[in-house]
């Protein structure tokens, strides 16, 4: 490709990108995928904040931005502990923004006030990957709602806290220090990325504190701990099917994959792919990594070509995103597109568009690939449109954690009851049991963006037939 070419789509993507951030901060209701209003970084929630700061019960706000006048009354209202009126003031917010899964949450644990209460804890990127996190919180705040309105855990109400870890691994660990600290907490779902898990898992694991990360793939998460579970498939899951799918139902053997190797999510996505290609009779020729200062789409997709390469593997995180996204601009449909499930964001409907059409995808659960399941229904009543697989999963893991308390509402009961052979219960996704390794044996559902309306981007992810 010529360099006239080559800054010609560049600066598309470049416009495109300012396009997001200028224009596209509101919600995005029907893919799964949901902007919040403001994405500025919020002093409160800031990498330099104390640890006080990042954990919130509903007496301050994690949410990056302004919130709404009405919603900082209730935020007042429960430091203050007038339960009643932040009941008050949070019921009135939730009209202006029905989808906003830390309003539901407050005022879930303002209606407890100082009641008994069983106490679980939420570790979210709130600082750095806000988007993420209201998923998350979308599927937490759902099943808190749902076992509280039904009269709660054996008669005792669900209290969520919040802590923003910003995906860093250093704070994850310092959060997880102070839950264990703090005799109340019986469970943890988070944190979000594998690397923050796995970093967060070793203080779980010496303080006798069960994580469930609804979100976390990394093989190295399996057989990690007694004390660390999680409701999503491994990379080893997502990988097999994308391999299987790309030399058997798309006949094509010779890939080249993307990804980076700073993230540990990004190496386990790639060296799985890598073995299952291999195992299938196909070869991965050439491996990108994203990571790299000096990286460019345009050789590395014209090294992909003159290898004959007939399919683009996309294992991005958050972090190269963008330079995926890229990637998939000069391709320009030429190369078969596979990607994991990182790449499921409104961002890559919104900058890949037409160039990104076809590409499939490998996700934990989609919302039209489970029929039989009534949480579709009831997850777009509460919510006012779709959800995405992260908030499918963290509902499973909160669905978990409930079950637990059940049956032994204690930190080493909750233990027991996850690794017990006979514990099982319903979640979003069908049934939630773990293996020993701390894993859940579940598929992974294929996804392919085509052109649609229920994003309102023009496009959409749509399971694979």
């Amino acid at each position: 490709m010529s360099q006239k070419n080559e800054t010609k789509i560049l600066a598309l993507t470049l416009l495109l990108t300012v396009g997001i951030v200028g224009g596209s901060v509101w919600w995005f209701t029907n893919n799964g995928v949901k902007f919040s209003n403001s994405i500025t970084q919020n002093p409160e929630t800031g990498s330099n904040s104390s640890l006080q700061d990042r954990i919130s019960f509903g007496e301050k706000s994690l949410t990056p931005g302004d919130i709404s006048p009405v919603k900082k009354e209730g935020v007042q209202a429960i430091a203050a502990k007038s339960y009643d009126k932040a009941i008050a003031n949070f019921t009135d917010a939730l009209k202006l923004k029905r989808n906003d899964p830390e309003t539901l949450i407050f005022l879930n644990n303002a209606r407890i006030g100082s009641s008994k209460s069983y106490t679980i804890m939420a570790s979210v990127p709130f600082g750095t990957d806000p988007n993420a996190t209201l998923e998350i919180l979308r599927g937490i705040a759902q099943a808190q709602n749902e076992i509280n309105t039904s009269g709660g855990v054996k008669g005792v109400p669900l209290r969520v806290g919040i802590a923003n870890d910003d995906d860093n691994p250093e704070i994850a660990k310092q959060i997880a220090s102070n839950l264990v600290s703090n005799s109340e907490v019986l469970g943890v779902v988070g944190p979000n990325t594998s690397d923050s898990t796995l970093a967060a898992g070793t203080i779980y694991t010496s303080g006798q504190l069960v994580a469930i990360s609804p979100t976390s793939t990394s093989v190295k998460i399996s057989n990690f701990s007694r004390y660390v579970f999680r409701t999503v498939p491994s990379d080893f899951m997502a990988a097999r099917t994308l391999a299987n799918y790309m030399v058997r139902t798309l006949q094509k053997k010779n890939a080249v994959i993307f990804f980076n190797s700073q993230s540990n999510y990004s190496q386990s996505l790639k060296s799985e792919f890598v073995s299952s290609v291999s195992l299938e009779g196909g070869q991965v020729s050439s491996e990108f990594d994203l990571s790299q200062v000096g990286f460019s789409a345009v050789k590395s997709v014209e090294q992909a070509t003159k290898q004959g390469a007939e399919v683009l593997m996309l294992a991005a995180n958050t972090e190269t995103l963008d330079k995926a996204l890229q990637v998939i601009q000069i391709n320009q449909k030429k190369l078969t597109l596979l990607a994991g499930d990182d790449v499921y964001t409104a961002k890559t409907l919104e900058i890949g568009r037409e160039q990104a059409v076809g590409m499939v995808l490998a996700v934990p659960w989609h919302i039209d690939g489970a029929p039989k399941s009534n949480f579709p229904q009831k997850s777009r009543q509460l919510w006012g449109g779709d959800v995405s697989w992260r908030s499918a999963l963290s509902y499973d893991a909160t669905v978990a954690l409930i079950e637990a308390l059940k049956r032994n509402p204690t930190r080493s009961g909750v233990q027991l009851a996850l690794l017990s052979s006979d514990f099982s219960t319903t979640g979003a996704s069908g049934t939630i049991r773990f293996l020993a390794s701390g894993d859940r044996n579940a598929p992974v559902q294929l996804v392919k963006i085509v052109p649609g309306s229920r994003s309102r981007t023009g496009y959409d992810f749509e399971p694979v037939r």
